[in-house]
């Protein structure tokens, strides 16, 4: 019940984040896809303005032992690029 809570919590967080911004207008969406257009950096902002808080909140995540909810946090893996993430990334990218 408590994941379910959490995961609702950050639900509209999220949610309210992308009300705030405006950015569920799919005009802002589309004026920041449009590069040669009339470009609209607004979506810039948002994604920059996202960046900090979530640096912030891994920093402070990397010296607990236990999650908010008490489950333990998994041990850093292998800082190294798989060959696999890379394919699978650029697969993502172009489809």
């Amino acid at each position: 019940m408590q994941r379910l809570i959490m995961a609702a919590l950050a639900g509209g967080l999220f949610g309210a984040g992308l009300l705030v911004s405006n950015m569920v207008d799919t005009v802002k969406v589309q004026g920041w896809l449009d590069v040669f257009g009339d470009w609209d950096p607004t979506l810039a902002f948002v994604l920059g303005g996202a960046i900090l808080p979530m640096a912030l909140a891994w920093r402070l995540a990397e010296r607990r032992k236990v999650a908010a909810l008490g489950t333990p946090i998994p041990a850093r893996h292998d800082p190294r690029l798989a060959p696999g993430l890379v394919i699978g990334s650029l697969l993502f990218g172009a489809g």
